[in-house]
């Protein structure tokens, strides 16, 4: 009797210990939610879409879960909220995690303490364009001679962007107040139409995204004056950075992958291991390199410090700018 009780408690314990292990093998299969705070088919979701199928061997199935709306606060709030167990990540970006907290009034989160960060994704270097019949006629090649030429002429150059807040409104404003000239601001509805503007000579110089311009550029209608990246790019090696002429002036799109605040350190640990290691990738390297974005793999710590810097430089700019979105 003894024998058959001790027998029966021994298959309830296997029974309960293989219950536990297909719930756990379950847990593990469960996929990965990463949001995008923006919509689907422009670049941040493309290169979301690209990491998420090269990690699928590491972590299983990532779905894509598009998010727009108020700049991309919205789709970021809710990576904040999520619960911190490695299941729900985001994007993070320059707009959503540097800008915004000071560009709107009242933000859903807090940029500096609601997110793990677990690795930057990669960079988009911007251009400082001019129309080319214009340099021409202004006799304007380098960014020392677009310099030269605002403090000789006061208040006659202007330049275009996106609209009040945009990369392009910041980097013009962050480029004035360190090269000391002054320039009428023009904003317009979108990126598209500042370039218009600025291929028909409505403006005369833009700050715009390396992707963006660059059919034009090759087609010679803009003239690449500089690179906002602290070095040249590979994309357009024969052109200068602004920083050569303007000391450590750098101010290029970025984004990476964030989880919520809590998450253990294992599991974004786990988490930074693939994608780094996808970033790595060949494959990776050439899609990435088709919108003329460079992967920056990086440690998560390394990641923080980089967002933490960039969220207090953004604070200047912004303010300087006087933009806001209540």
């Amino acid at each position: 009797m003894e024998s058959m009780k001790a027998r029966h408690f021994l298959l309830t314990l296997l029974s309960s210990a293989a219950l536990l292990a297909a719930g756990t093998a379950s847990a593990q299969q469960r996929p990965i939610r990463l949001i995008v705070p923006y919509a689907a088919g422009g670049p941040i979701d493309v290169t979301a879409r690209v990491l998420a199928e090269r990690v699928k061997d590491s972590l299983g199935t990532v779905i894509i879960d598009n998010k727009p709306g108020a700049g991309g606060n919205i789709g970021a709030d809710m990576v904040a909220k999520a619960a911190p167990d490695g299941l729900t990540i985001g994007i993070a970006a320059t707009a959503t995690n540097a800008v915004n907290p000071w560009l709107y009034s009242k933000m859903p989160y807090n940029a500096a303490t609601d997110f793990a960060p677990i690795t930057q994704m990669l960079r988009v270097p911007n251009v400082l364009v001019m129309n080319a019949d214009t340099a021409q006629r202004l006799k304007i090649n380098t960014v020392a001679d677009l310099i030269a030429y605002g403090k000789k002429n006061p208040g006659k150059l202007n330049y275009g962007s996106g609209g009040n807040g945009s990369a392009g409104h910041l980097a013009g404003e962050m480029f004035k107040a360190q090269a000391g000239i002054f320039a009428v601001h023009i904003p317009y509805n979108g990126g598209n139409p500042a370039q218009l503007a600025l291929l028909s000579g409505q403006v005369d110089f833009n700050f715009d995204n390396l992707a963006t311009a660059a059919p034009n550029i090759r087609s010679g209608k803009l003239k690449a004056i500089a690179v906002t990246t602290l070095n040249r790019v590979a994309a357009l090696p024969d052109t200068p950075a602004v920083a050569d002429t303007l000391k450590g002036f750098a101010i290029d799109t970025w984004w990476g992958l964030v989880a919520p605040a809590g998450t253990p350190p294992e599991t974004v640990a786990k988490l930074n291991h693939a994608f780094v290691d996808a970033l790595k990738q060949t494959e990776t390297r050439l899609r990435f390199g088709n919108l003329l974005a460079e992967p920056v793999p990086t440690t998560p710590e390394e990641f923080g410090a980089f967002m933490k810097t960039e969220l207090a430089k953004y604070e200047k700019v912004v303010k300087a700018s006087g933009a806001k979105v209540d």
